[in-house]
């Protein structure tokens, strides 16, 4: 398998959550209730999977790589998503704190929950779609086979030594507990 299909099966994980993301906001917004636990759990779930996995492994794999083939990392699509990498977090971070708010009984901070999930939601589904179609085809094309090998090794290496065993597991699991939640409320 190749380590851009890694990268894009971990992506449809990603954009799952996403979608239970919205709709959780979307229930908040409407005056449902959602648990600010919820909020709190995705944030975890995207500082530990998409940022602490999946975004470990492209910044210092497969950027890299592609770097070594020619790219540059302050221009073009790396800068660019490295950039973007950084907008997630912010809007993470914005959302994890409102999260807390909203747990310690601040009614108000359901706009900034809202806010930052929605802000997530659509740089990560756009951010997704150009790393799908533009910069993974573009590494199959300038990275070599053996490349190709090194940097799948090094993903191995980022979920087993980095992150350590069991993690990558976790993190599906709890992916699957928000899905489960929404579907339920």
């Amino acid at each position: 398998m190749l380590a851009t299909d890694i990268l894009m099966s971990e992506h449809r994980v990603i954009e799952r959550v996403i979608q239970v993301l919205e709709t959780a906001a979307q229930r908040l917004q409407a005056g449902q209730p959602v648990r600010p636990g919820f909020f709190l759990e995705a944030a975890d779930f995207i500082k530990g999977f998409a940022d602490g996995c999946h975004h470990k492994k492209e910044e210092g794999v497969l950027f890299q790589a592609m770097e070594t083939f020619g790219l540059s990392p302050t221009s073009g699509p790396i800068a660019t998503m490295l950039f973007e990498h950084e907008q997630g977090r912010v809007y993470t971070s914005g959302m994890r704190q409102a999260a807390l708010r909203l747990e310690a009984g601040e009614t108000g901070a359901v706009e900034e929950v809202v806010r930052n999930v929605l802000g997530y939601a659509g740089l990560l589904r756009q951010h997704i779609q150009k790393e799908d179609t533009v910069l993974f085809p573009l590494a199959q094309r300038i990275l070599p086979a053996d490349a190709q090998t090194a940097v799948a090794e090094g993903f191995d290496h980022v979920e087993h030594e980095e992150t350590g065993a069991g993690v990558h597991e976790k993190y599906l699991a709890l992916a699957e507990s928000l899905e489960r939640e929404m579907e339920l409320a």
